[in-house]
């Protein structure tokens, strides 16, 4: 059972809560049972010390009948003694008539009242004994009362530890309730997500009404879910795309070879081995980019440095020869901490993807804007629609209008030049330019 319990979130708040209701109880039932205690024995030595005063002080007066019983001036003190010095009783009241002294307690001089307890054959009283005069034989007065019976026995601390015990299991009921009642959407969601299996993602649990933290772990659970079926979604759509787009160079290769297996003295050895190069070419570029898009992000490539964006850029079109002449704009002193092999190969993808379809002119521009490094890529070519903004950084998503003008690309450049981007805690974007296209790459600069 107490394997149990530990392992039950439920079953630990509560013995949590019954434990700290006890800690906080008894000690507060303790200090209330000796308080209380002690303001009941306060009072009634209070009224014993003004019985013995007002008797000493009207023996002092004379007007103290020696020989009939003593008046009783607080029913609640019945219990009233003259001794004299010599330990005679000289007076007594009707109560203590036949009661042997009630304390062998003697005031002094310097402590001339004192309060105390005594417990005589038949009982135990409470008293105080006053010094009648300050001379050597002075008499004393005693004045007590039966001890009271929440003094004299322990039914205060039975009531009071009754009532803890009782509230303690109150508090432990109470939070087993509760935190049954509060966990439930818990049981619900562990259910729902054991039903949740790889072939279909599209389930969700159910989120309770509330704004509480309950609420938000199914939010953040859905939320998961949905990146996770959007994640198979696409790898599914990438796996069929790569079959088809590694297909296509495999089957031309292959039917190249057999045909030349097929017609030996048909066939061009030098054109043969040109075209299977030039589909060995492609194979190799798009599997290459298939191995960067797998490891950008990873640990593989986490050994950051800051790169200046303006250098990048001159040193990329230092090794370039294209047909269309670049123009640059270069703000100096552009810098964002990155993976500079990955920067440097987004703006390889964005000068290819802009020579491929300019008309006259490719311009890229760095600058700083509110603390973010922007680099921008545009051309005069094929204005982007809209609704084609998203999609273009799709793998293996070529525009129609574009495809007739792609000559060897894989089809994965911009999607690499996005993945870079959101690994940099960046965005790369399309953003309006009449008459062409322009990307745009968005960085924390430094």
């Amino acid at each position: 059972m107490s394997a149990l319990w530990a392992r039950s979130l439920r079953g630990r708040v509560t013995l949590i809560a019954t434990a700290v209701a006890a800690l906080v109880l008894i000690p507060v039932g303790i200090g209330g049972v000796a308080v209380s205690r002690s303001l009941v024995e306060a009072s009634v030595f209070n009224d014993t010390r003004d019985t013995a005063e007002r008797v000493a002080y009207e023996m002092r007066g004379g007007t103290l009948p020696m020989g009939a019983a003593i008046p009783v001036p607080n029913p609640s003190v019945d219990l009233i003694q003259v001794v004299g010095s010599n330990g005679r009783v000289l007076a007594t009241s009707d109560a203590a008539r036949n009661l042997p002294p009630l304390s062998n307690v003697h005031p002094t001089i310097e402590h001339r009242i004192v309060s105390t307890t005594n417990c005589l054959p038949t009982e135990c009283v409470h008293l105080s004994a006053v010094r009648v005069t300050m001379f050597a034989d002075s008499p004393v007065v005693y004045a007590g009362r039966r001890t009271p019976e929440l003094l004299a026995t322990r039914i205060l601390e039975a009531v009071v530890f009754a009532e803890i015990a009782v509230l303690v299991a109150l508090a432990g009921w109470a939070t087993w309730l509760v935190t049954g009642r509060a966990l439930r959407p818990v049981a619900t969601m562990r259910a729902e997500l054991d039903a949740v299996h790889t072939g279909d993602l599209s389930s969700r649990v159910t989120q309770p009404p509330s704004e509480d933290e309950v609420a938000q772990l199914a939010k953040s659970i859905n939320g998961t879910l949905a990146r996770l079926e959007r994640s198979a979604e696409q790898q599914r759509q990438f796996a069929s795309d790569a079959s088809h787009e590694l297909r296509t160079p495999i089957a031309g290769l292959r039917a190249q070879l057999e045909s030349a297996q097929l017609y030996p003295e048909d066939t061009d050895l030098e054109t043969l081995v040109h075209s299977a190069l030039r589909d060995t070419d492609r194979l190799e570029a798009i599997i290459t980019d298939l191995l960067l898009l797998a490891r950008i992000g990873s640990r593989v490539d986490a050994a950051k440095e800051r790169v200046d964006l303006a250098e990048l850029v001159r040193q990329e079109l230092g090794t370039r020869s294209d047909k269309i002449p670049v123009t640059a704009d270069l703000a100096e002193g552009v810098t964002v901490d990155g993976v500079r092999l990955q920067l440097a190969r987004v703006l390889t993808n964005l000068l290819d993807n802009a020579e491929r379809h300019a008309e006259h002119f490719v311009e890229v521009t760095v600058a700083r804007e509110d603390g973010t490094a922007v680099l921008s890529v545009e051309n005069d070519g094929v204005e982007i629609a809209e609704e084609d903004r998203e999609r273009i950084f799709e793998r293996f998503t070529r525009l129609d209008a574009a495809r007739s003008r792609d000559a060897g690309g894989t089809g994965l450049g911009l999607a690499i030049a996005r993945d870079v981007a959101m690994a940099h805690h960046g965005q790369i974007t399309v953003e309006d330019r009449p008459g062409g296209a322009r990307f745009v790459l968005r960085l924390p600069a430094v």
